[in-house]
């Protein structure tokens, strides 16, 4: 103890010695707190070590999170810098085909430019050979209406002549028949013949060329003689039943019966008032396609207002075939309707007088040509109105009232009022000389495809009646 050294007891290896001079129990005690104090740091420097440990662990897994992230991200955007220039690429291919695709669209602006000036070019030459050609089709109106003035002055003179010719010839060639239709000598006596007749008989013919140049006559109030008439009222009938297409009626020969007298024409049909009832119906219709069609009759108006004369109706088309007076933009006009909506505005004052005319309306498909005529006299005419149009067959075909549907849907502010006679319907344009000589009962035209033989009262107060003489009819 005094020496200073320690005595180092008990076994190796234990740590803990025990100093000299210091009784056992002290050095066991002492011991006890030496090994207690160093068990105690040794455990504080594991728990240093060990939160060390764990905060050099965390920062490890924070850092390996962060390079995998990052890897990530390159991965990303190594994707990304791919896919854009594979849009790049594809965007530059798109480019050049857009630009091809110009290029072609401006060579074919160009070469349409071109055309388009060529025909500019070309419109504007025909417009001025137009030009041209109408100012000579005018030059040549004013020709022939030179001519035909000089031509009337002729008729004129030529008429003069032949009245004084006429006042003449019976008292010098007694044995010759009186002036009528047509100037011919006596059978009786051809040998009374001499030159003056055969002259007589030059001008007669040159006369009656000159007139037909002209037209029918417009004198439709003097007497006609001589004449004959369509089929008698005993030749037409009304059917029930489907009727066939008339056959051209025989030739009768008639003279009025008093001065402005229409006798002799067939059946009339009168229609009292503006029922809806009050139709009829015109059997089988149209069998065939038309490309021509005259209608004419004597018509007579008892409402001061013309209503509906004729109405042709088909599945796909109500009007193809119309003569009615209603919404006409002037009182007395008829509407005449070809394949609705296209129509045409015909002047019929005349026929608001309460009188009986003899209406003619023709129209063809050859350049839309159509003709109202009244009373023999061309009172409206046109061009261009449905040119290359063709009526179709298998309609309903109705007098009295205007159809919107097929045998149906009339309307008492469209229906007639009045009286129809002598009714047919052509296939064909009639020409001027066939309607005067139907107007005054001369000569019926053939080849009607329709007349009352086809009507078919369907009811109302429609009332069919046989006169000898118009003017007798209710």
């Amino acid at each position: 103890m005094g020496s200073g050294n320690w005595e180092v007891t008990g076994p190796p290896g234990r740590g803990c010695g025990r100093p000299p001079g210091l009784p056992r129990g002290v050095l066991r005690q002492f011991r006890s707190a030496l090994c207690l104090a160093g068990l105690h740091w040794f455990r504080r420097f594991q728990e240093v070590t060990l939160t060390h440990l764990q905060s050099i662990a965390s920062n490890y897994n924070v850092s390996y999170n962060v390079d995998v992230r990052f890897r990530s991200l390159a991965e990303e955007s190594q994707a990304v810098a791919q896919a854009v220039n594979r849009s790049q690429a594809s965007l530059q291919g798109e480019l050049l085909q857009l630009k091809a695709w110009v290029r072609k669209l401006q060579r074919r602006s160009r070469k349409v430019d071109m055309r388009l000036r060529a025909l500019d070019l070309a419109l504007g030459e025909r417009s001025q050979q137009q030009a041209r050609d109408r100012k000579a089709h005018e030059a040549q109106g004013d020709a022939l209406r030179d001519s035909l003035a000089r031509l009337e002055g002729l008729v004129h003179s030529q008429g003069a002549r032949l009245a004084a010719l006429e006042r003449w010839l019976p008292v010098a060639h007694p044995g010759t028949t009186a002036l009528g239709p047509a100037l011919v000598p006596a059978p009786a006596q051809p040998d009374l013949l001499g030159p003056s007749s055969l002259k007589l008989q030059r001008d007669r013919q040159e006369l009656r060329a000159a007139s037909e140049h002209r037209g029918p006559r417009q004198d439709s109030s003097a007497p006609l003689q001589g004449t004959q008439e369509p089929p008698a009222s005993g030749s037409h009938r009304v059917l029930n039943g489907t009727a066939t297409a008339p056959k051209d009626p025989p030739q009768q020969a008639w003279s009025p019966r008093g001065p402005g007298e229409i006798c002799g024409v067939g059946p009339t049909l009168v229609f009292p008032n503006a029922s809806t009832k009050n139709v009829v119906f015109l059997s089988p219709g149209f069998v065939t396609a038309l490309r021509a069609v005259s209608f004419c009759s004597w018509v007579r108006t008892a409402s001061g207002r013309l209503g509906t004369l004729l109405s042709y109706a088909t599945e796909d088309n109500d009007n193809k075939l119309v003569l009615h007076g209603r919404d006409s933009l002037l009182p007395g006009s008829i509407h005449f309707v070809i394949g609705d909506p296209a129509f045409r505005e015909l002047p019929l004052q005349p026929l608001l007088d309460g009188q009986w005319h003899h209406v003619c309306v023709i129209w063809m498909s050859a350049q839309g040509r159509y003709w109202l005529h009244v009373d023999r006299r061309l009172v409206a005419t046109g061009s261009r109105f449905r040119e290359g149009y063709e009526i179709p067959p298998g309609g309903s075909l109705v007098l009295g009232q205007e159809q919107d549907s097929v045998g149906g849907g009339f309307d008492s502010s469209e229906a007639f009022v009045g009286s129809m006679s002598g009714l047919a319907i052509w296939d064909r344009a009639l020409v001027p000389g066939e309607v005067a000589n139907l107007a005054i009962g001369k000569e019926f035209p053939t080849g009607a495809i329709l007349t009352l033989a086809n009507a078919a009262l369907a009811g109302g107060f429609v009332q069919r009646a046989s006169c000898t003489c118009l003017e007798h009819c209710p």
